[in-house]
């Protein structure tokens, strides 16, 4: 991973936790954890403390949820047969603020309002025969790195770095794209959690003077074709609760509204909220 984010497995006498320390998103979060959970919870909240997190993120499962929120967690969001079919639950714990309050939540309501009383599309429309769209290759890497620096601003993850796009791909991470005119126009991404047989769709990007042709619906059915045959059937997304065209795109493919996550993360120029968004094969 880059300098900035951190995945790290912490070996205690009665607990086992793997957590991502995110210096630039100001945040941690457990990812997994094992074994004493009382236990889980307090180095967990060690480890934030020492890097003066200001938001701390547990992925727990359904029978921890109360312990959590006996203890000032709050719940934010879910996805469904995360965990080999058992749920995972967002619960979460504020250290500032600041960092607790959203100034977009009224907009971002009704965003997803009207995102959510759109049709739920059974096809889709083929885009003009200039669009070619394929599986990324390792080769693509700085096409794809050029088309993230211009496309986002800031971004919670170095995707404008092709180093670090082609470390993503050698990892796992799987890509398509759309090309036009030999240029890659459009991309999204998988990243998949073999062990727990889900996935998700992140890295989702179009041009601008691209974006009238619905390339995004198409590159996420790739990646579903993708996953299901690859035996991934848990299926997920972030998105920017302020993107009514991201939001739309996972709604009418089928996807459904699991939760939102208060400035979680740094993308464009400012901290934003994320939507949940989830559908499973199962």
């Amino acid at each position: 991973m880059e300098a900035g984010i951190i995945e790290k497995r912490i070996q205690k006498p009665m607990c086992t936790i793997h957590i991502t320390i995110d210096h630039f998103n100001k945040r941690i979060r457990v990812d997994d954890y094992l074994g004493h959970f009382q236990e889980c919870v307090e180095e967990s909240l060690k480890v934030a403390k020492s890097i003066s997190a200001e938001k701390i993120i547990f992925k727990s499962r359904k029978e921890n949820v109360m312990a959590l929120l006996a203890q000032g967690f709050l719940y934010e969001g879910s996805i469904d047969k995360f965990f080999l079919g058992s749920d995972c639950f967002f619960l979460v714990k504020y250290n500032r603020n600041e960092r607790r309050n959203s100034a977009e939540w009224e907009r971002e309501d009704q965003i997803l309002t009207d995102v959510q009383r759109l049709p739920i599309k059974s096809g889709l429309d083929e885009p003009p025969s200039a669009y070619q769209g394929r599986k990324a290759e390792v080769a693509d890497a700085l096409q794809l790195a050029r088309l993230y620096g211009e496309v986002f601003e800031v971004y919670p993850t170095p995707m404008n770095d092709p180093v670090y796009v082609k470390k993503c791909m050698e990892m796992g991470t799987v890509f398509y794209i759309y090309v036009h005119e030999e240029r890659i126009i459009s991309a999204a991404s998988a990243e998949i959690n073999s062990f727990y047989h889900n996935a998700e769709i992140t890295d989702c990007a179009t041009l601008p003077e691209h974006r009238q042709y619905g390339l995004m619906k198409h590159l996420i059915s790739a990646l579903e074709d993708y996953l299901i045959s690859h035996g991934i059937y848990c299926i997920y997304s972030i998105a920017r609760s302020l993107s009514f065209g991201m939001n739309a795109a996972l709604h009418q493919h089928g996807y459904s509204y699991r939760g939102r996550l208060a400035n979680n993360c740094y993308i464009f120029d400012k901290l934003e909220d994320m939507n949940l968004w989830v559908k499973n094969f199962c």
